[in-house]
């Protein structure tokens, strides 16, 4: 079982949510990694490996998510659009709407090469094949 953001939390940011504290609405990038990230149909999709941020636009770009494998064998690693992702607090995990299938078939990579997240043809094909747009993803961290 793979530990939440609330498990995460050495700080005691969302001790006292939804009265005070940063969360769900502001979340500790550090907190995030590890989540479960599900489908609506309630598949697991994997968890989330790392948060790739924009630094010249301070803006949350992708999460890179890890589906499939055991053990950290053979898994897959999948940069999702941070805007194609939707947080689901009472689970505490986030949600893709995406079949399981077709996450299969979503543009990877392997821990070992990863993508040229700059490039603007990389990021166009990824934002084409999860529905998002990349210049409307103002997801800010």
């Amino acid at each position: 079982m793979s530990l939440n953001y609330e498990d995460r939390d050495t700080y005691g940011m969302y001790k006292t949510h939804p009265s005070g504290g940063p969360g769900p609405n502001l979340m500790g990038a550090n907190t995030l990694v590890g989540n479960d990230v599900y489908n609506r149909q309630e598949e697991s999709l994997g968890d989330i490996k790392e948060i790739m941020l924009d630094t010249h636009s301070g803006r949350v770009s992708y999460a890179v998510l890890s589906f499939g494998g055991f053990l950290g064998m053979g898994e897959k690693l999948f940069a999702v659009p941070w805007s194609a992702l939707t947080l689901d607090p009472a689970n505490k995990r986030f949600i893709l709407d995406i079949g399981k299938e077709r996450l299969k078939d979503a543009p990877g990579f392997d821990k070992d090469h990863w993508p040229n997240m700059a490039d603007q043809t990389w990021t166009r094909e990824i934002h084409s094949y999860y529905g998002t747009n990349p210049n409307l993803d103002d997801t800010r961290l």
